[in-house]
């Protein structure tokens, strides 16, 4: 019993630091970290709009 029981502790032990630090280095923190930025969130969208939007004659929206 105590060995099945320093098993499932090594393994808890085991996976927590996977969880820790190898997530990381396999760049799962990276990718979420980074993401898809919708469009009102980017800059560089937004400074094409407002580039489009001046060679058009329009005004800004307020």
């Amino acid at each position: 019993m105590l060995y099945l029981l320093a098993a499932v502790g090594a393994l808890t032990v085991a996976v927590l630091l996977w969880r820790a630090f190898g997530a990381q280095a396999a760049g799962v923190t990276a990718r979420r970290e980074r993401g898809v930025a919708a469009p009102d969130d980017d800059p560089e969208f937004l400074r094409g709009l407002d580039e489009r939007n001046k060679k058009a004659g329009e005004d800004p929206p307020a």
